[in-house]
């Protein structure tokens, strides 16, 4: 009976090793779980603050063309609507501190929701006219352009808008140039919604000639037009393009400012010389 007294106190004693041990790692545990939990929800804390300062700027809806090159089209090879007016506009953007979400459409399209109020931002290669600024505001000028004739490449009878007088010539809706084909020639416009479209009809030969913006032009004739254009005559109008908004909007100062800052320190400059090969005099 001795021999076994001592036994009973040896074993509580284990026991209560035992279980100091056990409280131990339990409280181990529960530290890393609690530091992990902490952690994630510092994560999700900056995670918040920096959507926070994304979603704390102001979004606006800016309405475009998508078949002027290379002012705003779609790639081809993509589908991604690409082109000097669409690198502008996120630049400024950018520069503003604003967010913008694009909406194409066609031309007329985007003058008519500029002036309704519908879209906050309109670029799309649009002439500053006074008859517009009577419905809509314009940034400062942008883009310096012009009206060009082109004919296909064997019509030797049209040299000039003089020769115009019955001739079908072709252009795009809501344009310019359809004011002056209208108003300056002697021509029938015959107007689209698209201007590749007028191209085509001459190019097929089922209109004599189409009166556009020189860049355009150029550009088609060289590219998509395989060769089957040529321009005729001189630059017609000395035309600038700006960007529009609805009249009133506070926004038109605000994207000023940023055009004036992009064309100040270089960035404009880039972008121009990213899509016509050359830089804007001065910049």
């Amino acid at each position: 009976m001795r021999k076994r007294t001592w036994l009973f106190p040896l074993l509580c004693l284990l026991l209560l090793l035992l279980a100091a041990c056990g409280t131990s790692e339990s409280t181990q545990g529960d530290t890393s779980q609690g530091t992990e939990t902490e952690t994630a929800e510092e994560n999700t804390d900056a995670q918040d603050e920096g959507e926070a300062t994304s979603d704390s700027k102001e979004t606006y809806v800016v309405a475009t063309d998508n078949g002027y090159v290379p002012f705003e089209y779609l790639d081809p090879d993509t589908g991604e609507l690409i082109g000097f007016d669409i690198d502008l506009i996120h630049a400024l953007a950018e520069e503003a501190g604003i967010n913008i979400e694009i909406e194409t459409m066609e031309f007329d399209g985007v003058v008519a929701g500029i002036s309704s109020g519908r879209f906050d931002i309109g670029i799309a290669g649009m002439t500053i006219t006074e008859e517009r600024k009577e419905n809509i505001d314009f940034s400062q000028p942008y883009y310096d352009a012009g009206l060009v004739l082109a004919v296909h490449v064997d019509n030797e009878e049209i040299q000039s808008i003089d020769d115009l007088a019955g001739k079908t010539v072709t252009t795009r809706v809501g344009s310019t140039s359809e004011t002056f084909i209208t108003n300056e020639t002697e021509g029938i416009p015959e107007a689209f919604p698209q201007i590749t479209e007028a191209y085509q009809n001459v190019i097929t030969g089922r209109s004599d000639a189409t009166l556009y913006d020189l860049p355009n032009v150029q550009y088609y004739a060289s590219t998509e037009g395989g060769g089957q254009l040529k321009i005729v005559g001189d630059r017609l109008t000395g035309e600038q393009y700006g960007i529009a908004f609805p009249k009133g909007s506070p926004l038109r100062d605000k994207i000023d400012a940023a055009l004036t800052e992009l064309m100040e320190n270089g960035t404009y400059g880039d972008i121009y010389e990213k899509w016509f090969d050359e830089r804007p005099e001065g910049m």
